[in-house]
């Protein structure tokens, strides 16, 4: 039953897609109508000159450079914090376990203002510096490098020679490639589902993420009613890149969540 519950609006918003507007509005919502995906789909890389294809691409850059560089971030705070004794080590590591509490939307104001100060709103490092620091990141990276990265590995490498930026690099990133791969598809989903910040940040339409950009064609709808068919076939084409990432990677995130949930 609950399968079925969370299915319903996936099935829902598979057969609306298809439908024409007239057939949206006048037809069951769950039962199907003539075929028509073909023509919603040039319609709806055609609308506005090709607006939705920019706003895909700007998903795809914020959401791929954003969790590139989080993850790479959260590697190597999580690798120090695991394999280094400072003084503070722990508060800092308890500070990060803080910024985990916070809620994104309790940080959209205070970064809408901090960037207005630099005059850096509605561009594209707007929307990139706030993603590039995952605390959720940094503590999964220290739990995964506590619990596969051995200190023998890492001290045997020092007696061999090697750096320290060495054994980061060519061993402990290859030992924790699972749970990198972890960190960054949960950065990567975090930034493609992200609303509020670009709702804050961007007022050029060209600089929308997908999410941002089906608002406003959401919004329209009483107006322009065929932008309700857009909207959908545009929502449903927005979750094909997830889908597609989490096949690709999904056997190294099965393998890093197994290997995060308990430590040797």
């Amino acid at each position: 039953m609950l399968a079925l519950y969370m299915l319903v609006p996936v099935y829902w918003l598979l057969v609306s897609a298809t439908k024409s507007q007239h057939d949206l509005v006048t037809t069951p919502g769950l039962l199907p109508a003539a075929w028509h995906l073909g023509d919603n789909l040039s319609a709806l890389f055609t609308a506005q000159d090709g607006v939705y294809g920019r706003w895909l691409l700007n998903s795809l850059a914020y959401a791929g450079a954003g969790a590139c560089t989080a993850t790479l971030l959260a590697a190597m705070a999580g690798y120090g914090l695991a394999k280094y004794r400072f003084p503070g080590r722990e508060t800092v590591f308890s500070v990060v376990l803080g910024g985990v509490l916070v809620p994104a939307t309790a940080l959209a104001l205070p970064l809408f203002l901090l960037f207005a100060k630099i005059n850096t709103t509605n561009t594209f490092w707007s929307m990139f510096l706030p993603n590039v620091v995952s605390p959720f990141g940094v503590y999964l990276a220290r739990i995964f490098a506590e619990a596969s990265v051995p200190d023998e590995v890492v001290e045997a490498a020092r007696m061999d020679g090697a750096g320290e930026l060495r054994i980061f690099r060519s061993i402990a990133v290859r030992m924790m490639a699972p749970a990198l791969v972890t960190v960054f598809l949960f950065q990567f989903v975090v930034i493609w589902n992200n609303f509020l910040l670009p709702l804050v940040m961007l007022q050029d339409e060209h600089l929308y993420p997908v999410t941002l950009g089906l608002f406003t064609w959401q919004s329209q709808t009483s107006r322009l009613p065929e932008l309700q068919t857009l909207t959908l076939v545009g929502a449903l084409v927005s979750v094909l890149p997830i889908i597609v990432t989490f096949l690709l990677l999904q056997r190294y995130w099965r393998a890093g969540l197994t290997a995060g949930a308990v430590k040797s």
